[in-house]
């Protein structure tokens, strides 16, 4: 049986999964997000800008990395978040990003879609752990009625963080999980 518990583009990916194929999973947990299409906020694209000037920059050490990100995030655990994204080219032993940078602007338009658009066409009914911070907007208490009909075995586990749950409240994010396993009776 498998769990899916991913954040950002990760959680819509996931989504769509579930209600496209849900025999495939036994449990689901979209971190911090909704099956909705929703505005990134400008925090993407500076961060994008951020990781562009590692980049760059060529640095070889995560603490070289860190310095640069200290420029567009104040929030330790959000840079270090963001640096899980890099990897060291084989060449050149520099710091890159996983996926390009170029990329990655050029789709953010594209990154808060959702590819359902009629939550009474179809359903994942297996259970489901909407994990979100308090402090973010991306799954607000209007949304809930929508998440309930794609996701009708649904729970929200609230959490006090910002978006970046999982890195900013890791202890507590896997609390939540763990509810979902006692609530549904989970092997």
């Amino acid at each position: 049986m498998a769990i899916r518990s991913t954040t950002k583009r990760g959680a819509k990916v996931a989504m769509t999964v579930a209600l496209r194929s849900p025999s495939l999973l036994g449990a689901l947990i979209p971190v911090d997000n909704a099956p909705v299409e929703a505005n990134l906020r400008g925090d993407f694209r500076k961060y994008l800008e951020g990781m562009r000037e590692i980049e760059e920059a060529g640095v070889r050490k995560q603490a070289e990395a860190d310095q640069i990100l200290k420029k567009y995030e104040d929030l330790v655990s959000v840079r270090q978040f963001l640096m899980t994204n890099l990897m060291k080219k084989p060449q050149s032993r520099s710091l890159t990003l996983r996926i390009p940078t170029k990329t990655l602007m050029l789709s953010l338009g594209n990154i808060g879609d959702f590819p359902f658009k009629n939550p009474d066409e179809t359903q994942y009914k297996g259970p489901t752990l909407f994990v979100r911070g308090t402090k973010s907007h991306y799954v607000a208490d209007d949304v809930l009625p929508v998440i309930g009909r794609f996701f009708p075995k649904f729970i929200v586990y609230d959490i006090d963080c910002g978006h970046w749950v999982i890195s900013e409240q890791p202890e507590a994010f896997r609390q939540g999980a763990g509810q979902l396993r006692h609530t549904h009776t989970l092997s």
